[in-house]
């Protein structure tokens, strides 16, 4: 399988381009971002932009692949709608309308997140922009999955980019083991992540829309 991986630099990225690398079925990993990921694989190659909004001028590099896994995202702490959108709608979309056309069915598996509003009409800023852009991919000739998760527990040394996560994390760190055996199908690993979006990409699921529980349940049958 050859698949793409976005936001790889973050903490839901690095854990989902980890177990692409750790997966002998993945035969090439390719990221795109604004910034190398400083990871060294002979199956890993980097296409680095400053401009993730146009991909005219590697489009050759982004053919034949099966897959995407959309992990690129933003805080929206602090900022306007329309910059939210245009940095969450504007570059997700920008992305997936032309892998549809260079790759189309391929899998496209979008990290949203726990309390996205797919009505796009609730008084929560960003499960509003969330929420269109998971309608606008579930538009698109792919097979386009929205991945849904709540808590995320970092793992194999990884750490948010975010400073005010990192801070949070680093509070609730003794507590996420327990929170984990306690809510066993609420609170996933950056490593279950990545391994249900391998599943989800080879196998597809029976919901376009994978909450938490759902995530949970794929990373369950496929162990």
């Amino acid at each position: 399988m050859r698949v793409l991986v976005t936001g790889a630099t973050g903490m839901v990225g690095q854990g989902v381009l980890r177990e692409c690398l750790l997966d002998p079925n993945v035969d090439v990993v390719v990221t795109v971002g604004r910034s190398a990921t400083g990871v060294q694989n002979p199956r890993l190659r980097e296409i680095v932009r400053a401009d993730l909004k146009d991909y005219s001028a590697v489009e050759q590099e982004l053919k034949g692949f099966d897959a995407c896994f959309f992990c690129l995202g933003v805080s929206s702490a602090g900022m306007k709608e329309a910059d939210y959108e245009r940095l969450t709608y504007g570059l997700t979309t920008s992305l997936a309308e032309t892998l549809s056309r260079l790759n189309p069915g391929m899998a496209f598996i979008y990290v949203s997140g726990a309390g996205t509003d797919s009505s796009e009409k609730g008084r929560v800023m960003w499960a509003r922009v969330k929420g269109k852009t998971e309608n606008a991919l579930l538009r698109l000739p792919l097979n386009a999955y929205m991945f849904r998760p709540g808590l995320i527990q970092p793992m194999d040394g990884i750490r948010s980019r975010t400073a005010s996560y990192r801070i949070l994390y680093t509070l609730f760190k003794p507590l996420l083991p327990i929170l984990r055996w306690a809510f066993p199908k609420q609170v996933l690993s950056t490593r279950d992540i990545g391994k249900a979006m391998l599943a989800v990409a080879r196998k597809g699921y029976s919901k376009r829309i994978l909450e938490s529980v759902d995530i949970r349940a794929v990373v369950s049958d496929a162990s």
